[in-house]
């Protein structure tokens, strides 16, 4: 998928990683009953916010990096059949490392 979007100021694409939820018993969850994702991947990043002075903040994440991010954060977007999530660097909770 070629992503067409240039996230502005501290804000980033992400791609939630859906996993397939199954129960101990072996009963795999349907979409409907899963939780909302809360890992995915970092898809875009975008230059930074600035400071008071007017110069750039460098963001903590980069393209490619597994973070974990805010349940209810960011706005969801889809393009082509896919779900995005565009965040702020800030509903970032933490970068996976795997």
């Amino acid at each position: 998928m070629s992503l067409n979007l240039k996230p502005l100021g501290d804000r980033l694409v992400v791609k939630p990683l859906e996993e397939e939820e199954v129960t101990p018993s072996g009963i795999v969850l349907p979409e409907t009953a899963k939780e909302k994702p809360q890992k995915g991947e970092v898809l875009a990043v975008g230059p930074g916010a600035r400071d008071d002075d007017g110069k750039r903040i460098e963001m903590d994440v980069s393209v490619g990096d597994k973070v974990l991010f805010a349940k209810y954060g960011g706005t969801e977007i889809k393009m082509d059949t896919e779900k995005l999530l565009i965040l702020r660097e800030s509903d970032i909770l933490a970068i996976l490392d795997e």
